[in-house]
Order: structure tokens, then sequence, then C-alpha cells
């Protein structure tokens, strides 16, 4: 797995009285698209550490360092809001997840609500910057003082009001978030590319309020986090799945793909997953968690046929169109060819 970095905080930024923004001083060589996320390790006295990811809240457009945004809800968030300060250091693996945009020149519809601004603003900034697209935003919270970047939206507004819409959601004021209301908000942005993060209810509610819409599933990207069951920062030897007694040539599978402008054909042995055959044979392939819980490593199945071990991201219309996680993939029959998106 790619080889964790320690960063060097430069700021702490209160966002609320909930959340705070980590920027850290970004490392040569390091790329990130808006929408992606980064992994940190924590410290942890039971366990040693504990691995996290959260989002980056900045722009590869616009700003020159790392920020992610942290929200109180357990262990690893709270650690970071108490302990973390301007000059501390923190062990970080290198930016992933496919929560992007194909294009910066689209118009989109993202649907946020509490932490789940960080990413939308990261593509929010980014297509108002490198992009011609109109971006409308439905942001739901608990009560205004809950809204994080809060002044930074208004000022974007203030910058772009002909490519950005804000439109506020507050508890306290309208209830929660029912799946008719945010369909009769999102209805005229409805044919657009649709982006939603945030708590699992409002996911739910909004998807919902999508499908009422009859917004294809192809245009509509979701963000969840899982928690991780193992720490991607600790080595482990792949025993999980071992290799046949004696395996011979006539056991594996052949696998092709075309990656980065390469075309790959590879031997695939029957109890290696797909993830792990990629990059033993030096493919470049995407990856994260490694455990079927962030998408990172989604591929599509143009022919043939896998067995999935473990899944909690995909749905099932990501099924039906082929999607699979190549971390999670065991072939079934003798010739498959994949592609990446």
């Amino acid at each position: 797995m790619p080889e964790p970095v320690r960063l060097r905080v430069v700021a702490v930024v209160e966002e609320t009285s909930e959340s705070r923004s980590l920027v850290f001083e970004a490392p040569a060589g390091w790329s990130y698209r808006p929408g992606q996320f980064l992994t940190l390790r924590i410290p942890s006295d039971r366990t040693g550490s504990v691995a996290r990811s959260y989002s980056l809240s900045s722009s590869p457009h616009v700003d020159d360092a790392l920020q992610v945004t942290v929200k109180r809800a357990g262990y690893g968030s709270n650690w970071l809001c108490d302990n973390v300060v301007a000059g501390s250091e923190v062990d970080v693996l290198p930016p992933s997840g496919a929560f992007v945009p194909g294009s910066l020149d689209a118009d989109v519809l993202l649907l946020a609500a509490g932490s789940g601004i960080t990413p939308v603003l990261s593509i929010a900034k980014s297509v108002l910057a490198a992009g011609v697209g109109r971006i409308a935003l439905i942001y739901a919270n608990q009560h205004q003082d809950a809204v994080i970047f809060d002044a930074e939206l208004r000022e974007l507004v203030a910058r772009h009001p002909d490519r950005l819409v804000v439109v506020h959601w507050l508890e306290s004021v309208q209830g929660l978030p029912t799946a008719p209301a945010l369909r009769e908000l999102a209805r005229p942005f409805a044919d657009r590319e649709c982006f939603v993060c945030g708590p699992g209810g409002f996911m739910d509610t909004a998807e919902e309020a999508l499908r009422d819409l009859e917004v294809p599933r192809a245009r509509t990207h979701i963000e969840r986090f899982v928690s991780l069951k193992r720490n991607p920062f600790e080595r482990k030897k792949r025993t999980e799945q071992a290799a046949p007694a004696e395996p011979t040539a006539a056991d594996d599978a052949t696998v092709e793909l075309d990656l980065d402008g390469k075309h790959h054909k590879l031997r695939w042995p029957r109890q290696q997953r797909l993830l792990d055959v990629l990059l033993d044979n030096g493919v470049a392939a995407p990856f994260s968690c490694r455990e079927g819980a962030c998408s990172a490593c989604a591929c599509r199945i143009d022919r043939g046929e896998v067995k999935m071990l473990e899944n909690s991201v995909l749905e099932q219309e990501d099924l039906d169109e082929g999607i699979i996680l190549a971390c999670q993939s065991l072939p079934i029959t003798d010739e498959i060819h994949i592609s990446y998106e």
C-alpha cells in the first residue's frame, strides 16, 4: 500500500464550536482531485493507533496547502480536535477517493448536511476557479451556528452570483429534511450531475428525492464513510486469501485492462484478490482502505464474472452496472476484462 507521510500542521482553524480545519503543509509530489479524502493515523492507548478518513475541504485549483475539516463525532475526531495544534505532525496516507466530478465545466447539484460539506466545498471551489460550470448547493444543518464554512460560502456567492446558488436548510426552523421537500428544492437542477454527502439518514432522504426526480443512477454520486475494520497503516501479510497448494497456470484466470494509456494482460490466481494482482504486477491501480469500505478501487467488469468477498459501499444499481471493488474481487470465469472510468 502507499507509504504514509508525516505531515506538519501549519494551522488549525475553528470553524464552529464542534468542528476544526487542519491545514497541512503539502508534500512535494502529491496531487489530488476535488472531493477526495486523506486517511490519518490517530494515537490510541488501546490499539496503538486507529485510522480515520477525512475529506479535503481545500481545492487543488485554489489552495496551496492541504486542508481537512473534522467534526466531533467519536474518538478519532475528538482526539484531533482536542490535541492537534499548529506545529503538530500527523502520519497521513496520500489522497484517495472517487467522489470527484468528471468535468469542472459541467453544471452540478450538491446536497450536503453537517460535515458532509467538506468534499462538496472542494468541488464547488474547484468548479468556480477552474471551470465554467454552475453550482446549486442545498446544505442542511441543525441550526445557524452549526453551519460550517458559512462565511466562505457567503463570499463565494458574492463573487459568483451568476454561477453559485446556496440554499440553507435549518432543522431548528424547518425540522428534519424530508424527501418531498428536498425533491422540490432539487427539481430545478435535476438535469445536473448530483453529489450527496452527509449523515446516513440525510443521504438516504436525498437519494429518495433524486429517485423521485428520476435522476439516473449514473449521475448520482454518494460519499459514504464506513468505519475501517483494519488499520491500513499496519502492514500485514496477505494471509486472508492464501494461494492453493501447488498452483499451476491451469488454475489461473486471465484479466485484461487498460489503465493510464497502457494495456495489461495478467494471470489472476483464483485465490488472490484483483487489487493484489494488479499491484504485484506494477499496475498503479487506485485504492485506499483495501476492505471494501471506501469505493476508491471501484472498476467495471466489461466481460466475465467475479465474486466479491465484502461490499459496504456499492449499491444494487452499481452492481447491476457491473461495478466491482478490486480489493474484494476473486475470479469466477476464466477470462475477465475490466475498465477504469
